[in-house]
């Protein structure tokens, strides 16, 4: 069997939430001593867990990990961020060694941190934190060319979701937080946004970690090219992945693939996750049934991913960091 077989295989495996057990919670929430509704968007995210758990009342989630995917990425080439290659590398040192943005609210929340080598360009000290499922040191400039091939695309899903299967099934985890690391990785999220929903690229790209207008110009002219170069079908998915996605996109897309078959909830992150959350669902419709977007990026991108997912971010908070850091905010 193929890799690419296998990846069409783990999509068939996400079943659809269990609507007997979302509707028991909706009566559940009516029979309650309050106002129909008055929790608001609480009551709609108990029902959806019930019918990710397939019974009512859903267990409450009592061993979350965080999953930080990463990888290099070779359209930084382009001048696309301020922050040099190396950076990758030097934060998933950091993840590691418990202090980064990430670690802190994890630890605040009983969260483990685990972090998916999958393309980082240098390579790195082992550390039990860190499972090494190197497909390639970065991808090409996808501006120039594909990003990557079909069969590297296919191999960063399915490292994405070995881990979580391991987490899931070996490790008691019953709950997921997609987290990314990649330094330029907000400009392949960007044209996958644009090429899985049809938006232009002016509504998908943002300033990633502030850059200026310079580079802002310079980065939404990189996104055009790469979709005109690449017109990328969005009812191939993996095809949209190797053009324009990077490795740590396509792990995150096995992430919420596996979260999905193995019916364990899977909190989105930022503009990254969600971007990944769109290739997932073109690979699995029904996977969008075990997504929380857990906040609302500062990165235009995201509303328009969440959006065409049908996902109310449960925070707003103006957040654009990554790691993984604002989707543990609302299980806080």
């Amino acid at each position: 069997m193929s890799l690419e077989d296998r990846v069409m295989e783990l999509a068939a495996e996400a079943p659809p939430p269990d609507e007997g057990a979302a509707a028991e919670a909706g009566r559940r929430h009516l029979a309650l001593a309050k106002p129909p509704g008055s929790l608001g968007r609480l009551e709609d995210l108990g029902v959806r867990l019930a019918g990710m758990a397939g019974k009512c009342p859903p267990p409450v989630p009592e061993s979350p990990a965080v999953v930080v995917c990463a990888g290099d990425h070779g359209v930084l080439g382009r001048g696309v961020s301020p922050w040099p290659r190396e950076v990758t590398a030097a934060m998933v040192r950091n993840f590691c060694a418990g202090g980064a943005a990430v670690n802190a609210i994890a630890r605040t929340v009983g969260a483990r941190v685990s972090v998916i080598d999958v393309g980082v360009a240098e390579e790195l000290e082992r550390h039990p934190s860190l499972r090494g499922a190197k497909v390639r040191s970065g991808t090409d400039d996808l501006s120039r060319g594909a990003a990557m091939d079909r069969e590297e695309a296919a191999r960063a899903v399915l490292a994405g979701a070995g881990v979580a299967e391991e987490l899931v099934e070996s490790g008691g985890v019953d709950l997921l937080v997609a987290g990314d690391m990649g330094i330029g990785n907000t400009t392949p999220a960007a044209a996958l946004i644009s090429a899985l929903t049809g938006r232009p690229p002016e509504e998908t790209t943002g300033r990633g970690t502030g850059v200026d207008d310079e580079t802002y110009g310079l980065k939404l002219g990189v996104v055009r090219e790469a979709l005109e170069r690449h017109a990328p079908e969005p009812a191939d998915p993996l095809g949209v992945l190797a053009a324009v996605g990077g490795l740590e996109h396509a792990a995150l897309v096995g992430l919420i693939l596996m979260g999905a078959a193995c019916g364990v909830p899977v909190v989105l992150d930022g503009v990254v996750s969600n971007a990944a959350a769109l290739a997932a669902r073109a690979l699995a419709p029904d996977s969008v049934g075990y997504m929380v977007a857990g906040h609302l990026s500062a990165e235009p991108g995201a509303r328009v991913a969440l959006d065409s997912l049908g996902l109310q971010p449960l925070l707003d908070l103006d957040m654009r960091l990554g790691e993984g850091r604002a989707a543990c905010s609302p299980y806080h």
